[in-house]
């Protein structure tokens, strides 16, 4: 049965997470709560454990939050499944390896309350060990600021726009967070109320990937060219989702 009193739903998909749900998952719960105090309103958080042999839903279970299964290993499918059950009007998509900054989703749902805008992201800060992925993640960020993109560790979006787009695309497995918020920004601007990035704050998500893999594979996978090849095979991008997720 729908909480009228809940306003706000987060979703956050995790493969594996009992290591780093403990470390990132507090920040998420602490920007939830400080909203809660702020507005007097309500939200959940809804993690939805996709298919992982670890521990990851009991940790999750731990910490009070929502936690719904979903075997199949799409990331935009796992993102629907957890906006599905969502009984907010608002919703919120995270990650599990991503630590919110505390006005984070304060400063979301301010501009989601306000009623000039469908949506919109926060851009992340990677914080990488090694010169050639620091490298790497700043021309991400100066394409993201270039080209009006936005990944999906911090996007928001009101239902009504969400269910209108049909959600993340299935067929997709990668870069479908990015094709989300370029159908998000085109449906903000027909309807006069243009996607919002948060430039003042920063999420963190951690730079797992980055520091474990060397970096000439990391350029293999994370370019332009690459990361529009194939984005409907599973096969192509198995390493990407046979190792850490997103």
């Amino acid at each position: 049965m729908e909480d009228p009193g809940l306003v706000l739903s987060v979703v956050i998909p995790a493969f594996n997470e009992a290591e780093y749900l403990p470390v990132y998952l507090p920040t998420v719960i602490e920007s939830l709560h400080r909203w809660e105090r702020v507005s007097g309103a309500r939200g959940e958080i809804i993690v939805v454990d996709n298919a992982s042999t670890d521990a990851t839903a009991q940790i999750a279970t731990e910490f009070g939050v929502r936690v719904v299964s979903e075997p199949v290993r799409n990331i935009g499918h796992v993102r629907n499944t957890g906006a599905t059950i969502a009984t907010g009007q608002y919703l919120f998509f995270t990650d599990a390896d991503v630590a919110l900054p505390p006005a984070g989703i304060e400063t979301a749902m301010r501009n989601l309350c306000s009623g000039t805008c469908t949506g919109g992201a926060i851009p992340p800060l990677y914080l990488c060990e090694r010169l050639g992925a620091r490298l790497l993640c700043r021309y991400w960020d100066w394409y993201r600021g270039r080209h009006g993109g936005a990944q999906g560790v911090a996007q928001f979006c009101t239902v009504a726009a969400f269910t209108q787009l049909g959600g993340y695309r299935t067929d997709l497995y990668m870069s479908e967070d990015v094709e989300f918020f370029s159908r998000l920004r085109a449906l903000g601007d027909r309807m006069e109320q243009p996607v919002v990035v948060v430039e003042e704050l920063r999420v963190r998500p951690s730079t797992r990937r980055y520091d474990q893999w060397p970096t000439w594979r990391m350029v293999w996978w994370q370019n332009p060219i690459t990361a529009r090849l194939r984005l409907t095979s599973p096969r192509f991008w198995r390493h990407w989702y046979d190792t850490t997720v997103r």
